[in-house]
């Protein structure tokens, strides 16, 4: 048998994730102001230059632009019109493509766990699961956000972004089985942050069409912004005086046929730079640009413009584990809806597929045994025979292989943190990056009280038409901890301990965040400590990661920093003038 669900595990997933149906084409936007930056002009001058049009990026350039000239500058291409990004069915499609213009660029952290960085407009909001909650308040008020400001922010997202999810029978049963089983009170759908179960919001409207950060440029001023993709930004370039700060004045960066491009801040002192590159980006940008640590940036023959040691630390991803439950009648195909949010610092999620025989029986997404990030043909052991003995085994699969779910949990924080660090010099290769999983024993226990929550929820009598009754907890773990789900060493029988199937079978939830942090790299309005007109705005700033899923906070922020450096530059009564305009 164990062969069988070990088939069925991989076919399952697969199922659920990378379905190749598509639903019809999505509205485009007609954005006059996006261009390839290849028709960009050698010397270009603006009072805002934002790098990176990502979940932050997208909305603080919107803002910006009501009353300012904006260039948002975005290494990656249009999301428009690629149902892999668009249709929710076709979910993960993006990730498994290894291309140069793939919207996903995988990199392996040094902990040998698969991940990926977004590098398309709109960044990680066109490559997740799509679920939108709000930050708690608690962690509004420990950020030192303005609360009402905060709410107004979320709002402006949610009238484009955000929507009620219609839950169906295998959701509804992971949310019953929560609160059968204590995590309570039921809370119903809210974006608040709240303990107990709740369903959230989703991305992906009734058609299952994604909506993006990218949707938010519809509130962009026309005549004030610029959108530029494929445009790698390769260095910000700063003034330098004696007895000074340095200054950031412009940047360096080339179009996709390697054309040079520089652009500047128009001459007045309030204008600024914005790095919103990501949490792997924005600190590599600004090690390439000589801000980081002298010894590290000495080591690339990178000139120093700031020593600063802390760029870089405190990179951090929330663990996520799994276990995979094979159903007995087929479930529809859903991404994450329900969380249970437990008293104890653990989150639990849910996600579901069904029979997708209809589709390509070549296209296996990222467990296609050539390209897969989950493949079941390690790296190394790619020979063309391998390849075409795993794809004939993954056609042979019968139908009920795709039928099937994850129920996972996500631990709070984490508390458990690393670095990054530069390989090159390149700004198109990705950084080494190091997070140190479950490093702290808190972490661990999290995780090992998640897992028994969802044990709880797998033997609950609401989730009872979805498990097979002679397939107990403990054959459910070891076949999850059989999958290569990730790089690291496997062990017999992980389910006799709960500690090493947490460390066995880590998982990255896309969470990641750190780098750039408030109050070491940046001061609490988003100021580089030590420099002059550059502000760092995106998930690199946070020290722990809002809500269960971070993009909703992330998208507010770009917005919530936008309305606040308007009103610092243009005055109260100004500034809630261009807001009524929008």
């Amino acid at each position: 048998m164990g062969v069988l669900w070990w088939k069925l595990f991989f076919a399952a997933l697969a199922g659920i994730l990378f379905s190749t149906q598509h639903c019809a084409s999505q509205k485009v936007p007609n954005y006059t102001f996006m261009h390839n930056a290849t028709t960009a002009p050698d010397v270009s001058y603006y009072d805002y230059i934002v790098i990176g049009g990502g979940t932050a990026g997208c909305p603080l350039a919107a803002t910006l632009s009501q009353n300012y000239s904006v260039l948002l500058l975005e290494r990656g291409g249009s999301p428009y019109g690629n149902p892999n990004i668009s249709d929710l069915a076709a979910f993960g499609a993006a990730l498994s493509d290894t291309s140069p213009t793939s919207p996903a660029q995988r990199f392996i952290s040094e902990d040998g766990v698969i991940n990926s960085r977004a590098r398309v407009l709109g960044g990680g909001s066109c490559l997740n699961a799509g679920f939108y909650t709000r930050a708690s308040p608690q962690y509004v008020r420990e950020a030192g956000w303005d609360g009402r400001a905060v709410n107004e922010s979320y709002e402006w997202v949610e009238k484009i972004v955000a929507f009620e999810p219609q839950l169906k029978q295998w959701q509804s049963a992971v949310r019953d089985g929560l609160i059968e089983i204590g995590v309570v009170p039921n809370n119903g759908f809210t974006y608040d942050h709240i303990d107990g179960t709740k369903v959230g919001g989703t991305i992906f409207d009734q058609n299952g069409f994604r909506h993006t950060a990218a949707d938010l440029l519809e509130y962009a001023k026309p005549t004030g912004i610029t959108v530029l993709l494929d445009a790698t930004v390769h260095r910000i370039l700063f003034r330098v005086k004696e007895g000074s700060k340095p200054t950031a004045h412009g940047v360096v960066f080339r179009d996709s046929l390697g054309g040079r491009h520089k652009v500047y801040l128009k001459a007045d002192p309030r204008n600024e730079i914005i790095v919103s590159a990501g949490a792997l980006g924005s600190p590599q940008l600004l090690m390439l640009s000589g801000i980081g640590p002298r010894e590290h940036l000495k080591a690339h023959n990178i000139r120093i413009t700031l020593d600063q040691p802390l760029v870089g630390q405190g990179m951090t991803d929330n663990p996520m584990n799994a276990i995979f439950v094979p159903s007995p009648v087929p479930v529809e195909v859903s991404l994450i809806e329900v969380v249970g949010i437990t008293s104890f610092g653990s989150y639990i999620e849910a996600a579901s597929g069904e029979n997708f025989a209809g589709g390509s029986p070549k296209d296996y997404g990222m467990f296609s045994p050539k390209i897969g990030q989950l493949s079941t043909v390690p790296p190394k052991a790619r020979t063309p025979e391998a390849l075409a003995k795993a794809t004939e085994l993954m056609e042979t699969l019968e139908q009920a292989a795709f039928r099937g779910g994850f129920i996972l949990e996500k631990i709070m924080g984490p508390i458990s943190s690393g670095h990054l660090e530069l390989r090159t010099r390149d700004p198109n290769d990705n950084p080494s990056v190091t997070f140190n999983y479950f490093q702290d024993p808190r972490d661990l226990q999290r995780c090992v009280q998640g897992l028994s929550t969802v044990e709880k929820i797998i033997e609950s009598k609401a989730f009872s038409p979805f498990r097979y009754p002679n397939m107990p907890v403990p054959v459910l773990l070891n076949l999850t901890a059989s999958a290569p789900v990730n790089l690291l060493p496997k062990h017999t029988n992980s389910s006799l301990s709960l500690e090493q199937y947490c460390r066995d079978t880590v998982m990255t939830i896309w969470h990641y965040h750190g780098g750039c942090q408030v109050g070491k790299v940046l001061d609490r309005d988003y100021k580089l400590l030590g420099v002059d007109a550059l502000r760092v705005i995106d998930g690199s700033t946070f020290n722990y990661s809002p809500g269960t899923n971070p993009q909703a906070t992330v998208m507010m922020l770009g917005r919530y920093m936008g309305v606040k450096i308007l009103s610092e530059r243009l005055g109260g009564a100004a500034a809630a003038a261009a807001e009524t305009e929008q």
